[in-house]
């Protein structure tokens, strides 16, 4: 988990810094990179933007509450993870009156459960109630279904671009 900051280096012509994000990690920018994550399944990408400071963040969480596991890294929960995002947004210069935020994945691509609430779902619910709780609006989404998904997170317009394989890219 790193946090990307500072002047960016770029010229105008130049593409901006491209940052992976791994499954349960994070990451932020305040120089307007691109961060990036694939293999989203039930795992929710969680993608705040504060315009004005200008930072971004994505996350990339697995699973809904530390509280059912016994795991100290924060990212790989709904709740830790987003709430440790919007600290570290804080911590680079947002502020969380002005964060906006946008998801993508939650699917059941794997769930044979007859009740309907399986973990993507789960995982949904989570991401939304913390985001809640912190007054941050969610302003976009791509949830649920039975498919993958890929998401690049444009750290200088907030714009979320999902990629999923059975339709085509669309821009959050």
């Amino acid at each position: 988990m790193k946090v990307y900051g500072g002047e960016s280096s770029a010229g105008a012509s130049s593409k901006p810094e491209r940052i992976k994000v791994g499954i349960a990690e994070y990451d932020v920018t305040k120089n307007g990179a691109v961060l990036t994550t694939s293999g989203l399944g039930s795992c929710i990408g969680v993608a705040i933007h504060d315009e004005t400071a200008p930072v971004s963040g994505l996350v990339h969480v697995m699973l809904p509450s530390a509280e059912e596991m016994d795991d100290d890294n924060p990212a790989k929960f709904a709740d830790t993870g987003v709430e440790t995002l919007i600290d570290e947004l804080e911590a680079a210069g947002g502020d969380r009156a002005n964060m906006i935020a946008k998801i993508a994945g939650g699917s059941d691509m794997l769930d044979f459960s007859e009740s309907g609430s399986g973990i993507g779902q789960r995982n949904v619910e989570q991401v939304k109630a913390t985001l809640d709780t912190y007054d941050i609006p969610l302003v976009g989404e791509d949830v649920g279904g039975d498919h993958g998904r890929s998401l690049r997170f444009e750290g200088t317009s907030g714009d979320l671009i999902v990629k999923s394989a059975n339709k085509d890219a669309q821009t959050l």
